[in-house]
């Protein structure tokens, strides 16, 4: 297999282990955003934190899996996103500790102050990530202030406080209404009662919120912020040097892709749609259709960002030459190959393994199992 086709193959790998990350980890942060409105009473609240308790860990992984690959096949691009996002890496570093320690935690002492201690940390181990990653994606459709020097030395010139600029809010607050209406489609299909009355409630908000957030910022990227394009390409089977492209910018350029592969277009449609489709049945008995529906919703955005962007991975608004594209940010032909191996061997056991947890973890967390199990449960 030749080089430039590799480089193809391991952008499309990294984008489905983002899509697994954001359908599987995004309605357990989604459910933590919700913990505090759909779960009035402690009961309540142990329905919520149980919905996702068996399943939270194994969804986790999608997300770690994905930083490995990224760090593996595209290490120049790992390398300048930690230079520019440290902080808010950090961010949702820490926040993510609440996790573990909230789930485990929580359930040890019968102590009213103490649970609600633990579930405002599951509430922030929800809300913060599904926030930050928003944002972080409008910072790279902006570009990064970034640049490599002729030695290939990369230098960060942003702040943190920079990355919280208008438009990156807005792509956090499409993030967190997403993530949010999928936590709600989950537990609407694994609860009953009046939490799942509640969450179908927020199913319906966070949907039209989420259509509404993604039709402004679309608005946005077509009128106002600057897209990039390769004016003069390397050639695709060289060793990763960004600076031997010339790159152009300019407002409306995210939208070329759409003219040249116009089946493209599909993504932000089946994004709408997926919105549409989760509004609609928020109310129904559908709820697995409801379920697919905001993951569909999930799929189209994200595949929205990244047909916008291809063949870009990390432009730079400091030196639009530093850009990093998926031509020039990637590992060399034999690390691919063997990671394309591994990739073949090891992920259909992990799909086969999280296929058969859900199955077996299937049905409802009613207040009668939670009362039941008392000792077992969170």
């Amino acid at each position: 297999m030749d080089y430039a086709t590799l480089k193809l193959i391991w952008w499309v790998l990294i984008g489905v282990l983002l899509i697994g990350f954001a359908v599987t980890d995004g309605f357990d942060m989604g459910a933590a955003v919700l913990l505090p409105f759909v779960g009035k009473t402690d009961e309540e609240r142990r329905i919520v934190i149980n919905t996702v308790g068996a399943t939270w860990e194994g969804n986790q992984v999608w997300f770690i899996t994905a930083g490995g690959a990224m760090f593996a096949a595209w290490p120049l691009a790992y390398a300048a996103s930690f230079s520019g996002f440290y902080f808010a890496m950090l961010l949702v570093l820490f926040s993510l500790f609440f996790r573990p320690v909230g789930f485990d935690y929580r359930g040890k002492r019968v102590d009213v102050r103490w649970r609600q201690g633990w579930d405002c940390g599951l509430f922030i181990g929800g809300f913060v990530p599904a926030l930050v990653f928003g944002v972080a994606f409008g910072n790279l459709l902006q570009g990064v202030p970034f640049a490599y020097d002729t030695d290939l030395r990369v230098t960060y010139h942003g702040s943190f406080f920079a990355l919280l600029n208008p438009f990156a809010l807005v792509c956090g607050l499409v993030s967190l209404c997403m993530l949010t209406a999928h936590g709600a489609a989950f537990l609407k299909m694994k609860s009953d009662g009046i939490v799942a009355m509640r969450a179908s409630k927020a199913l319906r908000l966070f949907a039209a919120l989420t259509i509404v957030l993604f039709l402004v910022a679309g608005a946005l990227v077509a009128t106002l912020i600057s897209g990039y394009t390769i004016t003069s390409p390397a050639p695709l089977d060289t060793v990763a040097n960004p600076l031997l492209k010339s790159v152009d910018s300019g407002p409306g350029l995210w939208l070329a892709n759409y003219g040249l592969y116009p089946w493209m277009a599909l993504a932000p449609a089946v994004g709408v749609l997926g919105g549409v489709l989760a509004f609609a049945l928020a109310g129904s008995r559908f709820e697995r259709l409801a379920f697919l529906s905001t993951a569909l919703q999930i799929v189209g955005v994200i595949l929205t960002a990244g047909f916008s962007m291809f063949p870009f991975i990390m432009p730079s608004s400091l030196d639009p030459r530093s850009s990093l594209t998926v031509w020039d940010a990637t590992s060399s032909q034999m690390t691919l190959e063997i990671m394309l191996v591994a990739v073949i061997i090891f992920l259909p056991i992990v799909l086969g393994y999280t296929a058969w947890v859900y199955r077996v973890m299937r049905g409802k967390i009613t207040a009668d199992a939670i009362r039941d199990n008392h000792h077992t449960l969170y």
